[in-house]
């Protein structure tokens, strides 16, 4: 049996760019060239997909951009005799097997990519349409997880419209609702962009307005003196979840700055919490997973209330960060799963997907 041709999709619009850019260079390094044959598309930052041929180390450092090889045609959507797949200027076709988005945010995991995917007929990893667009918005699954009956902070919503029209009157109603601490966070986006935590009235205004730069759609969670509780999810229909990893934050929070850059907080795998709340928070994720009809790989978040012992969950990441870094792979790494190996099933479970339908 010959390789297995896998097409990296890496970049893209959102806020999130430069972070893809750092798990695809990591996959692409590790992926098992015996077993696939790697190919890699970039989107830039305006949207224009681009075919790229070079070392991932261009696509870590973002110098990829001036190495892409602009005689090869990136086909997706069948059309008219033209075959789905690389297209090369001597009109030869490289068809792909398994398309891999590593595509974090807006436009990459908030399920607008998954449906030109299913128009292509090609495979992918990860969740799909419906999954991947309300692990994206926070607002709707917080509302799906209270229909599962999920235990969550206490929480609000605004949005630009209403604090622009009436900022005194969204404030008001905020505090009415909830306590400070208060953590504001853009509805669709991830990796902590745009986050804040606030602590009076005018950081609740100047977070909001931040957040507002990333986002027409705001949420707005009660904070809590909590440990931070990550698991990590895998499967199609037989899901299964990894050992619990605990985030200790450097700063309030885990930022952005933390998780791609510097590195400065620390983190411990198997988290030092009891054996019931590990098999508690297993099986909330796992049932948060299917709660969201997901498929492939998700990473969920939780809290631990310091005081009450309490687990509330956070959210749902369907397509987590792949640095080497990264809590997802190395929650995985712990309960027994490699890295190459992780890559590896999350292919073949994009395989098995399709033969699903």
């Amino acid at each position: 049996m010959g390789k297995i041709n896998v097409a990296l999709i890496f970049g893209g619009k959102s806020g999130e760019h430069e972070v893809s850019l750092l798990s695809t260079s990591s996959i692409y390094k590790y992926i098992d060239k015996e077993k696939y044959n790697v190919f890699t598309i970039g989107i830039t930052k305006d949207g224009k997909w681009m075919y790229y041929d070079g070392s991932p180390e261009n696509i870590e450092n973002g110098s990829w951009i001036d190495f892409v090889n602009k005689n090869v045609e990136i086909n997706l959507i069948p059309s008219g005799n033209k075959e789905v797949g690389i297209i090369y200027e001597d009109g030869k076709t490289e068809k792909i097997d398994v398309l891999f988005p590593v595509l974090h945010g807006p436009y990459g995991e908030d399920g607008t990519i998954q449906g030109l995917f299913e128009m292509s007929e090609i495979p992918y990893v990860g969740c799909g349409v419906l999954a991947s667009s309300v692990g994206m918005d926070k607002i709707v699954c917080k509302k799906v997880f209270s229909q599962l009956g999920l235990p969550q902070v206490n929480y609000t919503d605004t949005n630009r419209w209403l604090f622009n029209k009436d900022e005194k009157t969204e404030l008001d109603l905020i505090e009415d609702k909830l306590e400070y601490p208060i953590f504001v966070k853009p509805a669709n986006l991830g990796s902590s962009v745009g986050i804040s935590k606030a602590i009076n009235r005018e950081e609740l205004s100047s977070g909001i307005k931040e957040a507002l730069k990333y986002d027409s759609r705001i949420v707005l969670e009660q904070g809590v003196n909590a440990k931070e509780i990550e698991v990590a999810v895998l499967g199609n229909e037989d899901v299964r979840a990894s050992i619990a990893g605990e985030i200790k934050p450097a700063k309030d929070f885990y930022d952005y700055e933390d998780k791609y850059i510097n590195g400065a907080s620390t983190y411990e795998i198997p988290a030092n919490i009891s054996e019931d709340d590990m098999k508690n928070i297993r099986e909330m994720a796992i049932k948060a997973f299917k709660g969201i009809d997901g498929r492939g790989l998700s990473r969920v978040d939780f809290f631990i209330d310091r005081n009450s012992g309490e687990i509330f969950i956070n959210e749902i990441n369907t397509l987590p960060g792949f640095t080497n870094i990264s809590m997802y792979p190395k929650m995985w790494d712990k309960t027994g799963l490699k890295y190459i190996n992780l890559i590896d099933e999350l292919i073949q479970l994009a395989l098995d997907s399709k033969k699903l339908k």
